[in-house]
């Protein structure tokens, strides 16, 4: 295998590494591991499944508190496919998200589903590949209580 290849080969396993380290510190609540994920001012767009857009230090801030009522979740990707060309890539990244909230009644819990494609683009730096942009592109949802729902089209 060439050089080229191998490096090819290096760059997309330190990309999926990248995005799976991502996905662990959202779910472990580790939202400071998000600095060794995004630049400094990396753009993050999760307004398409009802979350905010701004730079990395202000969603950063804002994750802990967006999380907080929801006692568990899991951000599950895959079909990661990434486009690289130098020391810029872009990618696609495809994530299926269970949360767990409670019912408003205060009678148990509900599981919603959220379905969705991160869309991303990627730069090397000094300390490896982090991602720049990340924007949510909505596929799905389901079992939505109202009120979350109608707070969801206000962010679209």
């Amino acid at each position: 295998m060439s050089a080229s290849r191998l490096e090819l080969l290096a760059d997309r396993l330190e990309l999926q590494q990248l995005v799976t380290d991502y996905a662990y510190a959202i779910d472990e609540r580790a939202f400071e591991r998000l600095d060794d994920v995004f630049t400094p001012d990396a753009w993050i767009d999760y307004s398409a499944m009802g979350g905010m857009a701004a730079h990395y230090p202000e969603i950063r801030e804002w994750l802990g508190k967006a999380l907080k009522d929801f006692p568990a979740y899991m951000h599950l990707i895959g079909n990661l496919s990434f486009e690289i060309q130098g020391d810029e890539a872009s990618g696609k990244v495809a994530c299926f998200n269970p949360m767990v909230l409670p019912r408003a009644d205060d009678n148990g819990e509900d599981t919603i589903f959220l379905g969705f494609w991160y869309h991303d683009r990627y730069v090397r730096t000094a300390a490896g590949w982090r991602i720049c942009e990340r924007v949510e592109r909505r596929s799905y949802d389901f079992n939505i209580p109202l009120a979350l729902r109608e707070a969801m089209q206000k962010q679209r």
